[in-house]
Order: structure tokens, then sequence, then C-alpha cells
């Protein structure tokens, strides 16, 4: 995913401490991301839960 900004300015969520950074930090296995901005890591988790819900309505049908 290209989102056009260097590695230090983009920001992920990470799992294992459920906490938004910015730049290098844990293994990517332990992140989701990359988001272009805070808000959009903060609500990375959310996001995702979303996705699964629709895909299990989805699978339902």
């Amino acid at each position: 995913m290209d989102l056009g900004l260097e590695g230090d300015n983009l920001w992920w969520y990470n799992l294992r401490t459920q906490k938004v950074e910015q730049g290098p930090g844990d293994p990517n296995s332990e992140r989701m991301g990359p988001y272009a901005t805070q808000a959009e890591a903060e609500t990375a988790l959310d996001r995702a839960h979303e996705r699964s819900r629709v895909w299990d309505a989805q699978d339902d049908d």
C-alpha cells in the first residue's frame, strides 16, 4: 500500500499495547496499518470489527 508518505510519518495501531504509534515500533505482525493519520489508526480496530460483521452477515446470506 503506497500512501505517499515515508515510513516515519505513518501511523499504526499496536495490537500488543492497544495504543497508536508513529514510525518504527513493534514488528508489523503486532500492528495494524500503516495509516496516513493518527485518527485513522485510532479507529483501526473499530473498522476491522465492522468489516468482520459485514462479512459474517454476507456469509449468512
